[in-house]
């Protein structure tokens, strides 16, 4: 069971994100617009209520996976430069103080 979850794939790129979040938007516009109208005409908020939790129901299903739909633009990331030693890290910074130190002087 746990190799099956570790198989699923649990990323969005930035553009899929993008598309996530305007069609939850959507949706729950879209529900809450027929919602409000909806129980006008019946005359009951709790039906308004059902409708909006409906929307809510079908943008968290729509949009919280991470679909195929939201994968389609991936990421080229540069390959990682080789570390450096953090000795050198650090005579570099002492050499850069004491340039600093003496162009000031």
């Amino acid at each position: 069971m746990l190799k099956l979850f570790k198989s699923w794939t649990t990323h969005m790129d930035y553009k899929g994100q993008k598309l996530a979040e305007q069609l939850f938007q959507a949706i729950i516009i879209l529900f809450a617009v027929v919602g409000f109208i909806w129980g006008y005409m019946c005359e009951q908020f709790v039906q308004t209520m059902y409708v909006l939790g409906a929307g809510f129901v079908l943008s968290c299903i729509l949009t919280l996976p991470p679909w195929p739909m939201y994968r389609r633009s991936p990421i080229e990331w540069l390959k990682p430069r080789p570390e450096e030693n953090s000795e050198d890290i650090s005579k570099d910074k002492d050499k850069k103080q004491i340039k600093k130190k003496s162009k000031s002087k």
